[in-house]
């Protein structure tokens, strides 16, 4: 169902449709909501979880499928696409840049009907990033991939949701878009920049130590954890000379001298860079959570 908010609003005023009431703020249309209105559905995993003393049903999608709305309102969610394959490099001169981590996007939105999930796949080694993970109209995009002079993409880290790294020369990393993610790390002399991650930057290469992939986002809240337990979306580490880097917490894959670490599965984690011609590592898909208060 399109909602048809009123023209030419003021402050203060309000639209409702069914429980949910929105109020013009002066800028935008927001949400009302004192914890009513939440809607009900099934699909994925389901569990039943605590956030702030309250009982909420969180549903997790690792695969693509329906979130089948059995009661119209709110839902809360988070989307991850999937990370991008991180960059090589064989002339021993630090190996390629680390992926950058899927887009990560978190919000509520109201649903009146079935909804399909799609669980955006990581991006292989070299190749352009993978695909972006989805609720109904809703896109967590992908991220960039890590530097590489095997292909045109020459020494640079490519853009994305979250940048991949540059590789050795100080060379420069790719741009994160600054909302579902962050810039990877330049390249340094002789190493290479970290992907970026949904949560921090990619560290820069510094001599011949690779930089470390950017941290992920800490979605524990969310999931009605305690702080720290759950990231998603870090990003790849960059190769170094000396030192690799390591991948970011949320996924982020390891370099590797000959063979680098790939993103982790659900988790939109960018590959690891590479020194080998094959052995870079790929994007680890995203997930899909969605929870109402039961």
């Amino acid at each position: 169902m399109a909602l048809a908010f009123p023209d030419s609003p003021t402050v203060g005023d309000t639209y409702t449709v069914g429980s949910i009431r929105w109020e013009w703020n002066g800028t935008t249309w927001e949400i009302n909501h004192t914890g009513e209105g939440y809607g009900a559905a099934t699909g994925g995993t389901s569990s039943t979880i605590t956030v702030d003393g309250d009982s909420y049903t969180l549903l997790e999608f690792t695969s693509s499928g329906t979130l089948t709305v059995t009661t119209a309102g709110l839902f809360d969610f988070i989307l991850v696409g999937g990370g991008a394959g991180g960059g090589w490099w064989t002339g021993g001169l630090g190996g390629g840049g680390g992926g950058g981590a899927g887009g990560y996007v978190t919000g509520t939105t109201y649903l009146d009907a079935d909804a399909t999930i799609t669980i955006g796949a990581g991006g292989a080694y070299r190749s352009p990033a993978g695909s972006g993970s989805r609720l109904a109209n809703i896109v967590g995009s992908i991220g960039g991939t890590g530097g590489d002079l095997g292909t045109s993409s020459g020494y640079y880290g490519n853009s994305g949701a979250s940048g991949g790294g540059g590789t050795y020369g100080n060379r420069l990393a790719g741009v994160g878009d600054d909302f579902s993610g962050n810039d990877g790390g330049n390249g340094g002399s002789d190493s290479s920049g970290g992907g970026g991650g949904a949560g921090a930057a990619g560290n820069a290469g510094s001599g011949t130590t690779g930089g470390n992939g950017g941290a992920g986002r800490d979605a524990s809240a969310f999931r009605g954890e305690a702080a720290g337990t759950t990231y998603y979306a870090g990003g790849g580490g960059g190769g170094g000379n000396a030192a690799l880097g390591s991948g970011g917490v949320g996924g982020g894959g390891n370099a590797g001298g000959t063979a680098a670490s790939n993103g982790a599965a659900n988790t939109g984690g960018g590959g690891g860079g590479s020194a080998s011609t094959s052995g870079d590592g790929a994007g680890g898909s995203g997930i899909v959570l969605v929870r109402f208060k039961n």
